[in-house]
């Protein structure tokens, strides 16, 4: 089996919608794909509706979150969080206001563009996106693009998107927190490309063990951003604390370059995961 557990669609800041995304999986020879948009669900019946034949259906979202990093400072992390009940009340008021966040922190960064000179329109930028859909700085480097002011999503957040006099932060869920919310509806958790050190700071191995005492499922292993000596290292951390494994993508359609199915999960961590789950099942096709 061809298994893909971390794909974004145009529900937050990906390219595909979720039907397409998901048409796209199988094309692509997909067996599995997980749909992990930031911090919504709002993409899983639109997914389901147009799930092709044969194909499983992972439903999850990817959290922001703020974690310890082990060296005495607070970083950002992301937390895949898979198969829980998208009902649960806390978990719901708790993606609503990270949604918000995102949204406000994005008009906000466009509208320092503009007072500067950039050919930016803040409402033309926001008016582009779904109904409290989250909006990431994809988002702005894809109106930086069409305006002409870099050619691609990897130049705008290299010259304008990562720190900077443009950048605004956000409150991220703490990420015990996060794990525990998601263990209450039902789901898995997966800390995602955790030690991906072109993204920025990262957290150290002792964080790791202490987020597995915490409810903590797997780690992403295999991603675009991991090295073959990282994974070496993250794949003997995971055995030793006894987490499951997985390998993705991280597709986000044409905002990436990485294609579905670049990186891939082993058939039994996806089993281990499920087994896992009360919140809701796998769908297949």
């Amino acid at each position: 089996m061809v298994i893909d557990l971390h794909t974004h669609s145009s529900e937050s800041d990906g390219t595909d919608s979720p039907a397409d995304l998901v048409r796209a999986a199988s094309l692509a020879g997909l067996d599995a794909v997980a749909i992990t948009d930031h911090d919504t669900a709002a993409g899983w019946a639109e997914a389901e509706a147009a799930l092709p034949s044969g194909l499983r259906l992972v439903r999850g979202a990817e959290l922001s979150c703020s974690s310890a990093d082990g060296y005495g400072r607070t970083i950002t992390v992301h937390l895949l969080a898979y198969l829980y009940d998208p009902t649960h009340a806390m978990l719901m008021k708790e993606q609503s206001r990270l949604r918000e966040e995102r949204r406000s922190r994005l008009q906000k960064m466009a509208e320092m563009m503009q007072a500067d000179g950039f050919p930016i329109d803040p409402v033309d930028l926001m008016s582009r996106l779904p109904f409290d859909a989250p909006a990431g700085r994809p988002h702005l480097a894809q109106a930086l693009i069409r305006a002409g002011v870099v050619t691609s999503v990897d130049e705008a957040f290299a010259t304008f998107l990562t720190g900077g006099q443009y950048y605004v932060g956000r409150t991220d869920t703490p990420v015990e927190r996060a794990i525990e919310m998601i263990t209450e509806a039902g789901g898995v958790t997966v800390l995602a490309h955790p030690f991906a050190r072109s993204r920025g700071p990262v957290v150290a191995p002792d964080v790791v063990r202490d987020l597995t005492s915490a409810g903590l499922a797997g780690v992403e292993v295999d991603h675009p951003d991991h090295d073959q000596e990282t994974r070496r290292s993250l794949r003997s951390l995971a055995d030793s604390l006894g987490l499951v494994v997985t390998g993705s993508s991280d597709y986000h359609g044409t905002n990436k370059t990485v294609r579905l199915g670049a990186e891939t999960t082993a058939p039994e961590m996806l089993d281990a995961l499920a087994e896992r789950a009360t919140g809701c099942k796998i769908l297949v096709g």
